[in-house]
C-alpha cells in the first residue's frame, strides 16, 4: 500500500502471516485469519469467526481499541466498487436494526473488494 493512498485512508491488503505475527493473541483456538486490511494507523481482520477492527488511538499511538463483531449481528452489507475517475471501493456494514453503516472502509484500487465481498458473504449467509 502506498503512502499516498494510506494518507487518504484507502486500506491495502496484509498477508494473514504478517496479521498472526501482529494479532494473533487475539484469536481463539479455531479462529483463522481470512483476509485483513491495513489503514494508515488502523486494521481490520476477517477470521472464521468474527470481523475484528483495530483502532490505533490518540497522538501517540499507545492506546488500542480492539472491536470484535460476530458476523451475525451483520443485518446488510454493500460493497461499491472503483470507478474509472474514483480512486478507491468502499465497504459499508449495518449491525444489527441500525439505519445507518457502523463500518464504513475504504479500499485502495489494488484490493479486489469482490474477494472482501466474498469473505463477508460467506460468513454471514451462514
Amino acid at each position: 500500500m502506498g503512502l499516498f493512498s494510506a494518507l487518504l485512508g484507502n486500506a491495502g491488503m496484509v498477508g494473514p502471516e504478517e496479521l498472526n505475527k501482529k494479532f494473533g493473541k487475539l484469536l481463539i483456538e479455531g479462529e483463522t485469519i481470512d483476509l485483513g486490511f491495513k489503514l494508515l494507523r488502523d486494521t481490520f481482520i476477517f477470521t472464521n469467526k468474527r470481523l475484528i477492527l483495530i483502532d490505533i488511538q490518540g497522538i501517540t499511538g499507545s492506546k488500542t481499541e480492539y472491536k470484535s463483531i460476530l458476523y451475525k449481528s451483520i443485518s446488510r452489507f454493500s460493497v461499491e466498487t472503483a470507478g474509472t475517475f474514483d480512486l478507491d471501493a468502499e465497504l459499508k456494514i449495518w449491525i444489527s436494526s441500525e439505519t445507518h453503516p457502523s463500518i464504513v472502509k475504504q479500499f485502495n484500487k489494488s484490493v479486489n473488494v469482490y474477494e472482501v465481498q466474498k469473505v463477508l458473504a460467506f460468513h454471514v449467509l451462514k
